[in-house]
């Protein structure tokens, strides 16, 4: 009985064309498959077209931010670039933070958070604003809606640390019928204030305690010591809070140091 011949291997050099055009056939599949998917992501049905916007708005909705922003975002669908998308949003004035997604196959998700001002930051004239977070932004100061805002100033990087003091000793004043207009963090880390009366209050430095302890003994005594030369606590022109056992107060030429009273009550 004859046995089968034996198959004949394929010369090495047969070998290697053949592996080198399975090779070569394989990159121009991929090449067209990636030209091919290039083609598709920037077909014209996928260019971003529509816009669903949610979170508490006060100054946008979504045609405005249409008009606003869409000019201003690159790619498609597939090719835009999500961090990107964000950082326009949020270069919108009175836009804090947005969260920006995609919804296929041509529209974006986007939920905003907007600034709620609370201040005006910065000298007087300075048109800057701060949030309830503390944080500096620009925006319109024509579109403010709360009226009558308070002042707020200090060295750069200290908005957060202003605001709080504010927060702090503003429903002092209010439970004695004032309000604090503005208040400055100096650049020696004192603090001084206004009241909406016009009155300059010179609160000194310290921590939190000891500035609530020197307005409370202030308010405390106020309407006494005024009333002692016929004026009223609105009348105050300036009060130095820095004197350890007492204030000193200037009104309407009359100036005088108010200690061992405070201390006698």
């Amino acid at each position: 009985m004859k046995k089968p011949p034996l198959p004949t291997m394929m010369p090495f050099d047969v070998r290697l064309m053949n592996a080198l055009a399975s090779a070569l056939f394989g990159v121009a599949l991929l090449m067209l498959l990636a030209a091919l998917l290039v083609w598709l992501v920037r077909l014209p049905a996928f260019a971003i077209q529509g816009l669903r916007v949610t979170g508490d708005l006060a100054h946008y909705n979504a045609s405005t931010l249409r008009a606003n922003v869409m000019p201003h975002l690159k790619g498609t669908f597939f090719t835009l670039d999500l961090k990107e998308a964000r950082n326009v949003f949020e270069s919108v004035p009175w836009v804090r933070q947005a969260v920006v997604r995609r919804e296929f196959p041509n529209r974006l998700r986007v939920q905003l958070q907007e600034h709620r001002a609370v201040a005006f930051w910065g000298a007087d004239g300075d048109s800057s604003l701060l949030n309830s977070f503390g944080e500096v932004f620009e925006a319109n100061v024509g579109e403010v809606e709360q009226d009558n805002l308070p002042r707020l100033n200090g060295p750069e990087g200290q908005s957060a640390r202003v605001l709080a003091m504010y927060q702090t000793l503003q429903p002092l004043f209010s439970l004695a019928d004032l309000s604090l207009e503005q208040l400055e963090l100096t650049a020696r880390g004192a603090w001084r204030a206004e009241l909406d009366s016009g009155t300059v209050l010179e609160l000194g430095s310290g921590e939190t305690p000891e500035l609530l302890a020197r307005a409370r003994r202030f308010l405390g005594t106020v309407t006494k010591v005024t009333a002692r030369y016929q004026r009223r606590p609105a009348q105050l022109a300036s009060v130095d809070l820095r004197h350890k056992d007492g204030y000193a107060i200037r009104l309407q030429g009359v100036s005088t140091l108010i200690g061992d009273e405070i201390k006698k009550q």
